[in-house]
């Protein structure tokens, strides 16, 4: 794959210079437009050429697409149990594969695994589950190095993970393996009613727009998915599938060694509660953040807040809810002095309900809010707070 200069139609006009963003093309001696090592073949090339002299050439190789079949979820675990984001991928993958006629399939490896048939309750047909001591701590290199060989053999069309640090650290590994493509970060995954693929949606451009990209040429189809975005199914224990425990023989990795391990984040977690509280610039002041937080207490909540409370030192990274934080889907949150840039929105589209409280009646965050209560946000807290209290 890589752009190819036809020699004899190139006219040496310098164009493609100037279309190219990456410093990639060079003129000859010879007068002829050449290629370097700076090329990100984006194909800008191709299109600026006025004489159709720049190609861009993809070697598919032998991946035979009509192979492929199925849908993988990687369910991640920690300390054999398995993670929430798990049976959120499971959720979305159910529906994917209904829409295929296909089978899906959870990939699990750990030791120890607790309750590995909870994966099939949650909508898979099926459990691919690698138990051994080896595979206790989730290390890139072994990981990627069993899913990698299982991906050759079995030949998933789909494979989805979920953008936990170890997910978007695996994935791309893997991804590169096989020779593939990786969506990074989707908040919208669906196959398309006419090409079948699937068309992965993620934020783009710094969170400006949103992006659709597909992958036509190659398998698996591969996404790494943002936590909280995509709500688990209910529990099905009457469902019933097969658990496949692999044998495997453990491989020797020795660039990286395991010392020791330290929890990453320490207290609740807040994709896990049904009320948030979301604070933003207009809360005013580092002191207000005790106002947030106690009227999240008083709704049985937790708070989040918006990166730029996070920058500047107002409250920890853990409740940052946004491209570069977590994204939610409470049953109910109250976005508080949050103007709503979509680096923001991108991490609360799955709120079932949301009320926003903004004194600019042009704030983005009304464009998502199901209430929008044009206000001083310390004013609206404070009232509900006293109404809370009486009761």
């Amino acid at each position: 794959m890589g752009i190819v200069i036809d020699k004899s139609l190139c006219i040496g006009c310098g164009t493609c210079l100037g279309a190219c963003g990456s410093g990639a093309l060079e003129m000859t001696d010879e007068g002829f437009a050449a290629v370097n090592d700076q090329c990100v073949m984006c194909g800008m090339c191709v299109d600026a050429c006025p004489v159709g002299a720049i190609e861009l050439k993809k070697d598919v190789g032998d991946n035979d697409i009509s192979a492929y079949h199925g849908i993988w979820v990687f369910a991640q675990q920690s300390e054999g149990e398995i993670l929430p984001v798990a049976f959120e991928l499971l959720g979305k993958g159910r529906e994917l594969a209904d829409s295929l006629g296909e089978a899906l399939t959870a990939v699990c490896f750990g030791s120890n695994v607790k309750n590995p048939e909870k994966l099939i309750h949650a909508g898979a047909d099926s459990v691919l589950l690698a138990d051994d001591a080896s595979l206790a701590f989730p290390m890139d290199l072994p990981y990627a190095d069993l899913l990698t060989n299982l991906i050759h053999e079995r030949k998933p069309a789909i494979v989805l993970y979920g953008a936990t640090a170890f997910g978007r650290s695996m994935a791309p590994r893997v991804a590169a393996t096989v020779g593939t493509g990786l969506t990074a970060d989707c908040t919208i995954l669906e196959i398309d009613e006419e090409t079948k693929l699937l068309r992965q949606t993620r934020p783009a451009f710094g969170g400006n727009l949103m992006a659709t990209i597909i992958c036509p040429n190659t398998r698996p189809q591969m996404a790494t998915v943002c936590l909280g975005v995509m709500p688990a199914l209910e529990p099905n224990t009457a469902r019933t599938g097969n658990i496949e425990r692999l044998q495997i023989k453990p491989q020797q990795f020795d660039a990286v060694k395991l010392l020791n391990t330290i929890s990453e984040i320490t207290g609740d977690n807040i994709i896990d509660y049904d009320i948030l509280v979301v604070a933003g610039k207009g809360v005013g002041s580092k002191e207000n953040m005790k106002i947030v937080k106690r009227l999240a207490e008083l709704l049985g909540g937790n708070y989040g807040v918006s990166r730029p409370l996070v920058d500047a030192g107002w409250a920890e990274y853990q409740h940052q809810i946004g491209q570069t934080g977590c994204s939610v889907s409470p049953k109910l949150l109250i976005s508080v002095g949050v103007s709503g840039a979509i680096q923001h929105l991108s991490g609360i589209g799955g709120a079932q309900t949301v009320v926003a409280v903004n004194t600019d009646p042009d704030a983005p965050i009304f464009g998502v809010a199901d209430y929008a209560i044009v206000g001083d946000c310390i004013e609206f807290m404070q009232e509900m707070i006293a109404q809370l209290e009486e009761k």
